[in-house]
């Protein structure tokens, strides 16, 4: 073991299962076990601690975490005073932020945020929901919500502030969204004494780099290709415009290759391009980590 640690949080429930996917992808293999709370990690450097992201900002700001990984939502819930190492774009679902959304029953006479006055709105996210009335000057009773808000509409509360990333849940239990309270991605945020260490900081660095470059690889893929130099700028014109391909000489002074990234989706349409302005030994290959 060694002797300096990096004490992590890694978020319980629905984001558990990416965010270990994607410190997998980054070269961090964690391991779960179903009865204990420290996920396996290895590197001696760091220990995992499972936390519910509700309140992993609440931890890293008193210092029982370094860092860890939660949503933006939950930073502002909290109000905790925490130094936000990067963003990382990723849920459960889709690589999409999520949204808090305010909702009322489909046949509900409520049309706009102010027809809540004095009504009952039940939320996990009493303080966001609370900001954000106050923003729209309306009064209403704010209640906490343990779970299952979206049967709560029409007995147990007016409207509800809920959080989607498609909506089909909301649409499943006959809600309406009147109004968009907060958008939200996760977050790797850090403790400020941990910030403050210079080899903690390094740290925390370091794992934001390979988290980072593994995002930045989604959707992409590599396409290397043997061209003859006569043909290059036509080729090169085919590439999409906003990449700059490598250039390398071929053992034949006549050919040339080129190597570049494009997006996985263009790759189809392209291809039969690049092999008619005269590309050949096309290959596409998978791009794990794109560090800028």
């Amino acid at each position: 073991m060694s002797e300096q640690v990096l004490k992590l949080g890694i978020p319980a429930g629905s984001l558990q299962e990416a965010t270990a996917q994607l410190f997998r992808r980054a070269g961090y293999h964690i391991t779960f076990s179903s009865r204990s709370y420290y996920p396996s990690i290895d590197d001696d450097e760091i220990e995992c601690l499972l936390i519910r992201a509700q309140e992993m900002a609440r931890y890293v700001e008193q210092g029982i975490l370094d860092a860890g990984i939660t949503g933006h939502d939950w930073v502002l819930e909290t109000g905790a005073q925490v130094v936000e190492i990067c963003e990382l774009v990723f849920s459960k679902v889709s690589r999409r932020p999520v949204r808090w959304v305010l909702c009322v029953p489909e046949n509900s006479p409520v049309q706009s945020v102010q027809d809540l006055q004095g009504k009952r709105i039940a939320t996990e996210a009493v303080g966001l929901t609370q900001v954000f009335l106050a923003e729209h000057g309306v009064q209403a009773q704010v209640e906490f919500s343990w779970g299952a808000t979206e049967v709560k509409p029409p007995r147990l509360a007016d409207a509800i502030v809920e959080v989607t990333e498609t909506g089909s849940s909301l649409r499943a239990n006959n809600l309406r969204i009147i109004a968009e309270v907060l958008q939200s991605t996760t977050r790797f945020i850090a403790n400020r004494d941990a910030c403050a260490d210079p080899w903690k900081r390094a740290k925390l660095d370091n794992i934001a780099l390979m988290l980072q470059s593994c995002l930045s690889a989604e959707g992409k893929v590599g396409l290397m290709m043997n061209v003859p130099k006569d043909r290059l700028q036509e080729v090169l014109t085919v590439l999409p415009a906003l990449q700059n391909p490598t250039v390398s000489a071929l053992s034949n002074p006549a050919w040339v290759d080129v190597s570049t990234i494009v997006d996985e989706t263009v790759v189809r349409s392209i291809v039969p391009q690049l092999k008619a302005a005269g590309a050949r030994g096309i290959v596409e290959y998978p791009i794990n980590k794109i560090i800028d």
